[in-house]
C-alpha cells in the first residue's frame, strides 16, 4: 500500500470516529429514556398500525423541514416512547438537537416563563431543540 493511500484511510477513519463522537455524545445530551431505541427493531403490529413506508418517512426526519408535528397516541405498552426515542435517536443522527423531557416538566418551564413574559426562563436545552419527546403526558 502506498503512502497515500495509507494516509487517506488514516484521515477517513479519524473523520469517522471524529462524527461518530458527536453524534453519541448528541444522542447521550438528549436524555433519551432508550437510548438504544432504533426504528429498524420495531415490530409492524396490526393494533400499532405502523408500516415500514411510514417509519421509513419518519426516520428521515422531513417533518422538520415542513414545520410540522408528530403526535403518538395509544394504549400503555403499544411502545409510543420507544418510538419517540428511536425518532429522536434518528435526528440526532441528522444532526438535529433533541431532547426527551416529561410533559409536566415542559409544561411547568412554559407557565413560569409566560408568567414572566421571558422565554429566557425555559432551560435552554429546551428552548434550542428542535426535536422533543415529551413522553408520559398526565390527564
Amino acid at each position: 500500500m502506498s503512502f497515500e493511500e495509507r494516509v487517506r484511510l488514516v484521515v477517513e477513519d479519524t473523520g469517522s470516529t471524529c462524527t461518530h463522537s458527536k453524534v453519541a455524545g448528541r444522542i447521550r445530551r438528549a436524555g433519551l429514556r432508550y437510548p438504544n431505541a432504533d426504528l429498524r427493531r420495531i415490530d409492524l403490529l396490526d393494533e400499532r398500525s405502523l408500516n415500514r413506508p411510514l417509519l421509513t418517512q419518519l426516520g428521515t426526519c422531513s417533518f422538520l423541514t415542513r414545520q410540522q408535528n408528530v403526535v403518538f397516541q395509544g394504549f400503555t405498552g403499544l411502545g409510543k416512547s420507544y418510538l419517540g426515542c428511536a425518532i429522536a435517536k434518528r435526528a440526532c443522527e441528522h444532526r438535529i438537537l433533541a431532547h426527551s423531557v416529561r410533559m409536566p416538566d415542559l409544561e411547568e418551564a412554559w407557565v413560569a416563563a409566560q408568567d414572566f413574559r421571558r422565554v429566557r426562563e425555559v432551560p435552554p436545552q429546551i428552548r434550542r431543540v428542535h426535536v422533543a419527546d415529551c413522553g408520559r403526558v398526565a390527564q
